[in-house]
């Protein structure tokens, strides 16, 4: 069960880094990603326990006003949050960080660490049915969220190497609360317990999954130059 636990992330990254084709990021970087990636799980537990005793003091469980708060901010807010964290202190003055195409692999890496431990915690006395699940939609799920964050934060790069500081904090907000706000969304559905909503976020995550890869192919022939201005291996955008 641990293996069908780390298999997803394993296809996953082999997918994101097979694409990163311009300059392959040193691998000492990416395993201190994915290690600060995973230990990020512990500040979403303590956060989230501390989150939900007091939301808990204030709303009814079953109100869909704890449900928004408990799955976009207690969860899908501190998950991204810590992911974000990690990605910027350890990437963002990086000399390997030289390319728009290397922040999204940094930000799967960050996310392919959390991914993987939850779902080994998941799968430790969990069954193939639920591991099925998990390595359909919730490890995608993440890669999807991480992709996205990846592109915001290399087009944050860029922009503040060119002197737009109006750029850089616009592309650094999204880069943070996109994936959140998507992350949220399929939690949020899935904790209503709405057969509908369940059908739906499901159709979601896979057509999310399609964007995602398609995202990844173009951004790697699009992939951009970001410690200068006059690389020979410049590409447009």
């Amino acid at each position: 069960m641990i293996a069908l636990a780390v298999i997803p992330s394993i296809i996953l990254f082999i997918f994101v880094w097979r694409n990163d084709k311009t300059e392959k990021e040193p691998a000492s970087l990416l395993l201190k990603l994915f290690a600060f990636g995973a230990l990020t799980i512990i500040s979403a537990v303590v956060i989230g326990q501390l989150g939900t005793f007091f939301l808990r003091a204030i709303l009814p469980t079953a109100s869909l006003l704890y449900i928004f708060i408990d799955n976009f901010f207690l969860t899908a807010l501190v998950e991204e949050g810590g992911k974000y964290f990690v990605l910027k202190k350890a990437t963002w003055k990086h000399p390997a960080f030289n390319f728009t195409f290397d922040a999204v692999v940094y930000a799967v890496c960050v996310s392919l660490g959390f991914a993987t431990l939850e779902n080994i915690i998941y799968l430790i006395d969990g069954d193939l049915g639920t591991a099925v699940l998990r390595g359909l939609l919730s490890v995608p799920g993440h890669v999807s969220y991480a992709i996205f964050m990846g592109y915001y934060y290399g087009m944050a790069k860029l922009a503040s190497i060119h002197g737009d500081e109006t750029g850089r904090k616009r592309y650094l907000t999204k880069a943070l609360w996109i994936p959140v706000i998507l992350h949220g969304f399929y939690d949020f559905c899935l904790s209503t317990q709405y057969d509908i909503l369940i059908l739906f976020i499901v159709v979601f995550e896979l057509i999310l999954s399609i964007v995602a890869i398609k995202k990844v192919r173009k951004l790697s022939r699009t992939d951009t130059y970001i410690d200068g201005a006059n690389h020979p291996e410049t590409r447009d955008m």
